[in-house]
C-alpha cells in the first residue's frame, strides 16, 4: 500500500462541511471563553470538531457519545487523582483503568477513547481538581450542543444525492447486464468469453447492497433534520425502485446468465427462439432504465419514453434440444417481466 493512499482521502469532504466546523468551532471557544472566564476552551473546540458530522442524526449520536466519554474520564481521572495522586505512573494507571473499563462495559470505540483522553488530560493539566474536572465538563457540553446547532441550523447536510448516483448506476449496470446476455445468446463463444460474462453480471451483488447503504444513509440523514420532508419521498420512491424492481430483476438476470453459463452450447445461436430471447431482455433492459428515469433518478435517459415491454413472448419448441436452458431462460425472463410491467403484475396476483 502506497504511503499517499494511507495519508490521504479518496476525495475531499465539502467545502461547506469544512466551513460549518469552523464556524461552531469560533462560535464554542468564544462562547466557552465567556461563560466559564477560561482562556484556552480546548475540550470545547474538540467537542465542537467531533460533534459536526455528515448527518444532524450522527451529530447527536456523537454529541451524547462524547459527552459521557468527558464525564466517565474525568470521574476516573478525579478519583486516581485521589487515590494515587498525580505522579507519572498515576496517569499511566488512569490511563490503563479508562482502557479497561471501556471494554468491561462494551463502549463504542468513540466512548472508550474519550475516556481515556480525558481522564489523561485532566490529570496531567488540572492536577487532578474538582473544580478543573466540573469545568471541563460544561465545556465539553458547551461546545458538543453548539456543534450540533450549527449543524442544523446551517444548510444542515443531507444524504440524498450519493444514494441517487448510486441507484442511477445499478440501473444503468442492470440494463447493460442485460444487454450483454442478450448479444451473447446469439453469438458463440470461447470459455474465457463465457466466464467474463458471469464475472460482470456478478458485479450487480456489491453495486445492489451499495446502494441500499446509501439510500439507508440518506434516511439516516433525514433524522431531526428540518429538510426531512423535501426529501423523504424522493428516497422512499428509491427504495421503492430497489427492493421491487432493480434487486429482483438483477437476481434474474444473474440467474440467466449462471444458466446460460452452465449449459451453454455453439448450437444455442442457431436456435431461433434464443434470438426471440435476446430481443426480450434488450427490451426489459430499455425498461429498466426507462423505471429509473420515471423514479427521477437519471433525469436525462437515453432511451424512449414508451416501454418496449408491449405483449408477451410467445412460446414454441426449440429446434436444437436446448430445453433445459431455454426453459430456464423463459421463466426468468417471465419475472422480469411481471418486475416492470405493472399491469400484468397486478394481473398476477
Amino acid at each position: 500500500m502506497k504511503l499517499t493512499s494511507a495519508l490521504r482521502s479518496a476525495k475531499r469532504a465539502p467545502a461547506l462541511q469544512v466551513a460549518k466546523t469552523g464556524v461552531a468551532i469560533a462560535l464554542s471557544w468564544f462562547a466557552a471563553s465567556l461563560i466559564l472566564r477560561v482562556d484556552m476552551p480546548i475540550f470545547a473546540a474538540i467537542a465542537t470538531l467531533l460533534v459536526v458530522a455528515p448527518s444532524v442524526n450522527q451529530s447527536l449520536a456523537k454529541g451524547i457519545e462524547r459527552s459521557f466519554g468527558v464525564i466517565v474520564g474525568v470521574v476516573i481521572a478525579v478519583i486516581g487523582t485521589w487515590l494515587l495522586g498525580t505522579e507519572t505512573w498515576a496517569v499511566l494507571i488512569s490511563i490503563l483503568a479508562a482502557l479497561a473499563l471501556g471494554w468491561l462495559v462494551r463502549a463504542s470505540p468513540g466512548v472508550a477513547n474519550q475516556m481515556v483522553i480525558s481522564a489523561m488530560l485532566v490529570i496531567a493539566l488540572g492536577q487532578g481538581s474538582f473544580d478543573y474536572s466540573l469545568l471541563r465538563i460544561v465545556e465539553t457540553i458547551i461546545g458538543a450542543v453548539i456543534g450540533i446547532g450549527v449543524n442544523m441550523l446551517i444548510v444542515p447536510p443531507v444524504q440524498v444525492g450519493p444514494a441517487r448516483d448510486k441507484v442511477a448506476a445499478l440501473g444503468n449496470e442492470t440494463a447493460a447486464t442485460m444487454v450483454r446476455l442478450a448479444d451473447a445468446l446469439v453469438t458463440r463463444h470461447t470459455s474465457g468469453e463465457l466466464q467474463g460474462l458471469m464475472i460482470e453480471a456478478r458485479l450487480l451483488r456489491p453495486m445492489q447492497e451499495a446502494a441500499k447503504k446509501a439510500i439507508e444513509e440518506g434516511y439516516e440523514s433525514l433524522m431531526v433534520n428540518p429538510r426531512r420532508s423535501k426529501h423523504r419521498d424522493e428516497l422512499d420512491e428509491m427504495k421503492r425502485l430497489l427492493e421491487k424492481v432493480l434487486m429482483p430483476i438483477g437476481t434474474q438476470v444473474l440467474g440467466m446468465t449462471r444458466a446460460y453459463y452452465d449449459h451453454y452450447t455453439d448450437s444455442l445461436a442457431e436456435e431461433p427462439f434464443a434470438h426471440d430471447i435476446a430481443d426480450q431482455l434488450d427490451r426489459a433492459a430499455h425498461d429498466v432504465r426507462l423505471a429509473v428515469h420515471e423514479a427521477d433518478v437519471n433525469p436525462n435517459p437515453l432511451t424512449s419514453m414508451v416501454p418496449a415491454l408491449t405483449a408477451p413472448l410467445e412460446m414454441r419448441p426449440p429446434k436444437e434440444g436446448n430445453w433445459i436452458l431455454i426453459g430456464a431462460l423463459l421463466e426468468d425472463l417471465r419475472r422480469i417481466r411481471l418486475g416492470l410491467v405493472k399491469e400484468d403484475a397486478e394481473e398476477s396476483e
